[in-house]
Order: structure tokens, then C-alpha cells, then sequence
């Protein structure tokens, strides 16, 4: 009987697809990948190491499979990403039960590490010399929903933002071939997905390293032209790098959703200063505006970091008063997290946590109203959503989304009533288009009736779909 190894992913998108790099390449060599713990022979734990309770997560996850070593069926124990690129000496002292730790820059060990023929090594990405990309021809296993995937166009950031510790762990920016990533994404097309998101550090810098001029635009435009694709979006844009050529490229095509995700990370001059990102309210604000006027309807989702050293109260209203002008229609906001190895770790004027807590909470308030607001402007309307699958609620609701909603980040559509559609026929696959009517909303969630669907294109029988459907083992 083949070894049967489990994967923990945790941590962002990029991530996960380096556990699902690693899932392919343990398939192919005749391992069988399994969503129980309890019945792997090799459990491994891809890790993050972004923020403090990112590292305890990790941590908490590590201790959880070790037991599984200790007392169940597991004879071998991995530990991968960021977290052991970052404390592998520290891991392999302080928990014995870890067999091996694999780096950022190691994925392709993966195959050794489960058969003890990983030999000594040190890690590779701070000191630049890391140049493992996966490309179309490595083997991957999808552990999203068959309809849709991520690709990651780009490892490594060579940016120098004072609160990351990125490029310490993911080694210097590095582009995949163009022709790679487009071959990728043919192929996940012919095999039934239907949504693409390409992830990457920084996704509007691709190609540069290259020598490709507008290499995201470029490369947009080719994916655009993949007739099985339904929609393509991109997350993770540097605000400095949006180009005409590329929201003119995002206005062009109907399969490039109209969606951008540009981290912020504050709005006060003084803070970004320190942050090391530069640019101001005033900018952001003419930004916006030009995003908006070049691709109507588009949906805008930013992140933030409050309670940076030295955020003042007078930094902080800054900010609110700019998230009340911007109007996104997502956000998130990060507690800043004190990282020995980041730069801003030195920085005076540390901000207490209770008044981080504070800050983080009504930030969040300001934009839930603002997100219900606009959420509520789209009752009555006839949109196309994609659907999704069942409600993990169970009844008879489906769960959908809009094109400006990203798979697990953004809000969902509640689709309450197939009355008037299926007439007591079968429900489509998940991937499928339909045009709803909403009929209310919540604070981050619409609900709607189906009116109609469109039917998808028919995966060919030379790409089968992955067998393997969710195989991590928790949740993300």
C-alpha cells in the first residue's frame, strides 16, 4: 500500500500553492494524499510567519500533528514555509518530533524529506541565491474547488517596507516565463476550472526582472483570450505600479473582472514615511478616482496597518477621514505586529496594544457601514454572480459571488430561491454563471433569486480534473 501523507496549509494563497506543488509532486511519485490525520503516514505542516499570530497558528498546528506522531498512526512529521524557512534551527531543537524542515526555496525537497534523504542544509532565500519557480509542467493537486485556483506568477519582493519580513523569508523578486504561466492556465481551463486569481508578493511587477514592459498587462491580455476561463482577476497591486496600460487592459476585456486588491497599509504621511512606502492621502484619493473613471463599476479592496510605532492620534483620524472619502468596498485592517527581524522593530514610540485593539476596531466600523451601504444600492438589481456550491449552513442556499467579490476573502451571494430557474431539475456545477435579482443585503453578504443560468464549457477528456477534492487537513 502506497505511504499516505497529510498537508496542514496555512497562511495566504501563495502558500497554498506551494502545498499544492507539493501534494503533485508526492502523487506522482505514488503517495496518496489524505484529509485525515489520523490516517497519514507522514503529516506535513506548510507554514506562516507574516505576524505574530500567524507564527502562533503555525506553531499551535505543529504541536497538534506531532501528537498525531506521538500517539497515532504518523511515523514522519514536515514542517515547511515561511515558519521554518524563518526558526528552522529553533524548531528542530525545541520539538523533537519534527523529522525534517523544508525552507521557502525547497519545495521540491518535499519528495526527499518523506523518504529521509534530505541531507543537511541552510536556508537559502535571505541570501538571494533562492531560484525555485514552479512552472506548468510541475505537478499540482488542487485543494480549492474544482471551478477555481490561484496561480502564482512571482515569488520574492525586493521591496523595502520597514513592518515585512517577506523578503527575508521568499528570497529576491523572480518572475515565472510568460509562455509558463499561460500554459497553466490553459490547462487548469481545459481541466474545468473557471476562475483564475494570479498571486504573487507583488503582481504588478511581473515581468520587469524579465525586461517585459507592462508584463501583468501582457499577460492579462493573453489569459483573457481563454474561452473556458469565465473570470481572471490579480491580487496584491503596489500602488506606485498601476498603469494606464493596465486598467485599460482590465477595462478591455469582459473576462478580466473588474477588481483590484492595492494594500494601502495607512493614509498619513508621516506613517508611510516609515513605513518606507511613501505616496499620502491626497495621492491614494486622485488614484481611486482615475481606477474608477477608467474602469466603471469596478470593486476596490485595500488593507491597512494600525498601531504602527509612533501612529499618532492626529496619523490615525488621518486615516479614518480617508477611509470615509475612499469609499472601498473592502477592507481589512491589520494590529501592527513587532517583528525582531523587521526593521520597524527598532523604531521608538511604540503604540500599546489596547490602544491598537481600539484603533483596529473602529476602523472597521467606519468601513462595515460603508461596505452594508453599497451592498445595499444593488437591491433589485439583475447581476452575474458564479456559484460556488451549497451553503456550509446547509437548507437550500447556495452560495455565490459577484466579480468583486475574491474566493475567500471578500463577501458572498445567498441565493435563497432556484424556483423560478430549475423547475425541479438538477442544480448546475459550481463554476457555472447565473443572473440573479438581489433581493437584500447584510452587513457583508447579498441575497438573491436565480433568474438564469449560462452554461459552461465541458472540461476535455485529455485534462481531467484532480481526483483529490479538499485534501488539507484544517482549515486555513
Amino acid at each position: 500500500m502506497p505511504a499516505k501523507v497529510g498537508f496542514v496549509s496555512l497562511g495566504c494563497p501563495k502558500n497554498l500553492v506551494d502545498s499544492e506543488v507539493m501534494m503533485g509532486i508526492l502523487a506522482r511519485a505514488g503517495y496518496e494524499i489524505t484529509p485525515r490525520p489520523d490516517a497519514a503516514d507522514i503529516l506535513v505542516v506548510n507554514t506562516c510567519s507574516f505576524i505574530a499570530p500567524a507564527q502562533q497558528e503555525s506553531v499551535n498546528s505543529i504541536l497538534e500533528m506531532a501528537e498525531y506522531k506521538k500517539f497515532g498512526r504518523a511515523r514522519r512529521l514536515i514542517v515547511a514555509g515561511c515558519l521554518a524557512e524563518r526558526y528552522r534551527s529553533e524548531i528542530q531543537a525545541q520539538i523533537p518530533e519534527v523529522d525534517a524542515v523544508i525552507g521557502t526555496s525547497e519545495v521540491e525537497t518535499i519528495l526527499a524529506a518523506c523518504r529521509d534523504e534530505l541531507g543537511d542544509s541552510e536556508p537559502a532565500a535571505a541570501s538571494g541565491t533562492a531560484a525555485y519557480l514552479y512552472h506548468d509542467l510541475t505537478p499540482r493537486i488542487l485543494s480549492t474547488p474544482r471551478h477555481t485556483a490561484y496561480i502564482k506568477i512571482n515569488e520574492g519582493c525586493d521591496h523595502p517596507c520597514t513592518f515585512c519580513v517577506i523578503p527575508q523569508l521568499r528570497g529576491k523578486f523572480r518572475s515565472r516565463r510568460f509562455d509558463s504561466v499561460a500554459r497553466e492556465a490553459e490547462n487548469l481551463a481545459a481541466a474545468g476550472v473557471r476562475e483564475i486569481s494570479l498571486v504573487g508578493q507583488d503582481t504588478t511587477y511581473y515581468g520587469e526582472d524579465l525586461g517585459l514592459r507592462d508584463g501583468l498587462a501582457r499577460l492579462l491580455a493573453r489569459l483573457a483570450q481563454i474561452e473556458e476561463l469565465h473570470w481572471v482577476r490579480f491580487l496584491y497591486c503596489y500602488p506606485n505600479r498601476i498603469t494606464d496600460a493596465l486598467l485599460e487592459t482590465i477595462a478591455a476585456h469582459p473576462r478580466l473582472v473588474k477588481y483590484l486588491d492595492v494594500p494601502l497599509q495607512h493614509a498619513s504621511r508621516s506613517v508611510l514615511a516609515r513605513m518606507r512606502r511613501g505616496s499620502h492621502a491626497g495621492a491614494f484619493l486622485k488614484m481611486l478616482e482615475k481606477i474608477r473613471r477608467t474602469i466603471p463599476g469596478v470593486s476596490i479592496r485595500t488593507s491597512f496597518i494600525v498601531g504602527f510605532p509612533g501612529e499618532t492620534e492626529g496619523d490615525f483620524r488621518e486615516l479614518c477621514d480617508f477611509v470615509r472619502a475612499a469609499e472601498f468596498d473592502w477592507m481589512g485592517v491589520f494590529s501592527y505586529s513587532d517583528e525582531d527581524a523587521a526593521k520597524s522593530f527598532s523604531l521608538e514610540s511604540k503604540v500599546g496594544e489596547e490602544t491598537i485593539a481600539r484603533r483596529r476596531d473602529k476602523l472597521m466600523s467606519i468601513q462595515k457601514k460603508i461596505t452594508a451601504r453599497r451592498l445595499r444600492r444593488l437591491i433589485g438589481r439583475r447581476l452575474t454572480v458564479m456559484l460556488d456550491g451549497p451553503s456550509e449552513d446547509g437548507g437550500l442556499v447556495w452560495n455565490a459571488r459577484l466579480e468583486g467579490m475574491a474566493p475567500e476573502i471578500d463577501g458572498k451571494v445567498c441565493i435563497t430561491d432556484f424556483e423560478g430557474v430549475t423547475n425541479g431539475a438538477q442544480l448546475p456545477a459550481p463554476g457555472t454563471l447565473a443572473t440573479v435579482e438581489i433581493t437584500g443585503s447584510a452587513d457583508y453578504d447579498l441575497i438573491a433569486r436565480a433568474l438564469e443560468f449560462t452554461p459552461s464549457p465541458a472540461a476535455r477528456p485529455d485534462r481531467p480534473a484532480s481526483d483529490a477534492l479538499f485534501p488539507i487537513l484544517t482549515a486555513r
